[in-house]
């Protein structure tokens, strides 16, 4: 038992030394899987583009106040609980748009955010 525990916590300061984590869910909605790094939670997902910025400006627009938005470029930047989101949404196959979101409060990662804004627009792009 205490083998599995020590390998178990080895392998937990192996992953966050690295500076990325890769979570595999059903909170990610139709992405499945996503990966969250210093200062972001990206995931691929096979909702349609045109969905998810939908959603992306939908959920921007609960959480604060938007600063710039550009649907050619697919960015978002917007100020929410003192952080600055950004949100960016790329176009990798015809099927596929990867979702990104980065939050930093006072220079400082705010991953709860981030995770919280990626994880609404996935839910809000089903619906």
């Amino acid at each position: 038992m205490k083998k599995a525990a020590f390998l178990f916590l080895l392998l937990a300061t192996a992953v966050n030394l690295a500076g990325c984590w890769f979570i595999i869910g059903g909170a990610a909605g139709a992405a499945g899987a996503y990966v969250i790094s210093k200062d972001s939670v990206e995931g691929n997902t096979d909702k349609p583009y045109d969905s998810l910025w939908d959603a992306a400006l939908t959920v921007a627009r609960i959480r604060g106040k938007i600063q710039q938005e550009d649907a050619i470029r697919g960015y978002i930047e917007l100020a929410a609980d003192s952080t600055l989101v950004k949100i960016s949404l790329t176009k990798v196959t015809d099927a596929t748009t990867r979702l990104k979101v980065s939050a930093r409060k006072h220079h400082l990662p705010n991953l709860t955010l981030a995770e919280d804004v990626f994880v609404k627009i996935m839910d809000q792009s089903g619906r």
